[in-house]
């Protein structure tokens, strides 16, 4: 099987320094929708609220209260990582994660 690369860290506040004040260019536009993608799922937003009420959270811990089954929990894990939204550490044989709050706030500014 193939993997396809990881898409290159998107840099919120430099694509949408202003929020939506002013019209965004395409590339812009994409770069924002890519990261909005990320916390557009239920499951998603549960795991980023779980991460940041704990500080860090372990992968083996996240699957009981979203009620997802591991590799499911991985898939979502993976698509907030590649947003920036959270970082991941390999400890053994577990995965732990915290959130980027600076990424986060970034994200909340483009609505104000």
């Amino acid at each position: 099987m193939t993997r396809r690369p990881t898409p290159p860290l998107i840099d919120i506040s430099a694509c949408c320094p202003r929020g939506l004040e002013s019209p965004l260019d395409h590339e812009a536009a994409q770069q924002l929708a890519s990261v909005l993608k990320a916390v557009a799922d239920p499951a998603r937003l549960q795991l980023l609220g779980l991460i940041r009420a704990a500080g860090e959270a372990c992968t083996c811990d996240l699957t009981g209260p979203v009620g997802l089954s591991q590799p499911t929990v991985s898939h979502h894990l993976k698509v907030l990582t590649a947003a920036g939204l959270v970082h991941r550490e390999q400890r053994g044989q577990w995965a732990w994660f915290r959130a980027d709050e600076e990424r986060l706030r970034d994200l909340g500014h483009v609505f104000r």
